[in-house]
């Protein structure tokens, strides 16, 4: 028999995603360019809604125990399914790339006597090794590296903002002087896109994990949960960076909290313990692709020419790439959700079944919304903070559409 995660691993999973330099330097960029007291809210609504919509689907996943993008062929047929397979390996190979500069780039501000290249190189080998012993049989490590992680996190939290409060700063006008000094502050709907865009860059990845979960809904809430606390404390710490005077560089924030090895160990691991989930969930997808494929194996080369693209310099275009993810995931999941929990689909896993069910007129109706979606996030994306953002106009638009189709086969039906 199988053996399922339980509801705490599967929280320690979630919870390692979100302890990343990204999410870190994500705050950073609110915390920058934010009025005081504009930001929480926004901050707030954009992962709560990221978080709702990561743990429908991730339930998608552990109810039918299929990877991320297996459970897209049931919605889109083979040909779309591996459509998306692809743009997520793709999309996974570039994420890696990203935390993996980031991390290095940190390192790098800590004066470690190590080139950016070399270092890329070590953190990428790290990163496949852990990719090729799974995750299952480094279960227990994972759990010790994330406790460890926790303690020194709370550490240089609990710094930053004696550091804050010494200064006359605290996290709550934490933006007054930077905001200041910017040339445009960053409006509701920007705020909100940035802090729902990490949520939504997780979408085409979690049910690779919340699959092999004992518990669907729990493990599935649960994990979703973890992400998006963590998330949260690491947009905090990211704000509180951009008000102490460290040029909104978190190696010189570690640096004044006074963290010299733990803040070096602190970099490794978030960047480590992220890209480990993303690397992995390359070869899932690689996999969806073409079933002969060994996702380990796949793991590990993503893991490696990750290191190439990271010395290519892909971090200079980090902000720009995190929303291209948006504009191709979120409306996906948008037709998946209405697809999966307002259609006939639900039942259906791939293969012959799902033909009987929906069929090509289906899929290529569900390809049109997601492209509908997609056309109208590139658009609003183009224009000054959108009422509601470019992410939930492209997951609205993209729902209805596929929700239109559904009422009516049903109104056919009856």
């Amino acid at each position: 028999m199988e053996k399922r995660t339980s509801l705490f691993s599967n929280g320690i999973i979630w919870f390692g995603v979100a302890i990343s330099v990204s999410e870190i330097e994500a705050g950073i960029e609110i915390g920058a360019a934010s009025a005081p007291g504009s930001l929480w809210l926004p901050l707030i609504l954009g992962h709560v809604l990221g978080g709702i919509l990561l743990f429908f689907v991730g339930l998608i996943g552990a109810r039918v125990r299929l990877n991320a993008m297996e459970t897209t062929q049931s919605t889109f047929g083979k040909y779309g399914s591996r459509f998306f397979a692809a743009l997520n390996v793709f999309q996974l190979l570039a994420w890696v790339a990203v935390l993996n500069a980031q991390g290095v780039s940190a390192l790098a501000g800590l004066n470690l006597p190590v080139s950016f290249p070399i270092t890329c190189v070590i953190l990428a080998v790290l990163i496949g090794i852990w990719v090729f012993v799974g995750l299952k049989r480094s279960a227990n490590v994972t759990t010790v590296v994330m406790a460890a992680l926790a303690i020194l996190l709370a550490v240089l939290t609990v710094k930053l903002f004696g550091i804050g409060g010494a200064s006359g700063t605290t996290v709550a006008g934490v933006t007054a002087g930077a905001a200041a000094g910017s040339a445009a502050l960053l409006g509701f709907w920007n705020i909100f896109e940035i802090s729902i865009a990490m949520p939504i860059s997780w979408l085409p990845v979690i049910s690779d994990y919340t699959k092999d979960v004992e518990n669907p809904v729990k493990a599935t809430a649960v994990s979703a949960a973890a992400y998006t606390f963590a998330s949260l404390w690491m947009y905090i710490l990211g704000i509180e960076i951009a008000g102490i005077g460290a040029n909104n560089n978190i190696a010189q924030a570690i640096l004044l909290a006074g963290l010299g090895i733990p803040g070096i160990i602190i970099v490794v691991l978030s960047t480590v313990t992220t890209n480990f989930l993303a690397a992995n969930s390359a070869g899932e997808s690689s996999k969806a692709i073409y079933g002969k494929i060994n996702p380990k194996i796949a793991g590990v080369i993503v893991s490696l020419l990750s290191a190439a693209l990271a010395i290519s310099g892909i971090m200079e275009h980090y902000i720009s790439f995190l929303y291209l993810i948006a504009s191709v995931f979120a409306p996906m999941a948008a037709v998946l959700l209405v697809s999966f929990y307002f259609g006939k689909t639900g039942a259906v896993h791939t293969g012959e079944e799902t033909a009987r069910v929906s069929g090509k007129a289906f899929w290529i109706w569900n390809l049109f919304a997601w492209l509908a979606g997609f056309i109208v996030y590139q658009v609003a994306e183009r224009l000054d903070s959108v009422p509601l953002g470019p992410t939930l106009l492209a997951v609205i638009v993209s729902a209805a559409f596929a929700y239109g189709r559904v009422l009516f086969v049903s109104r056919r039906a009856s």
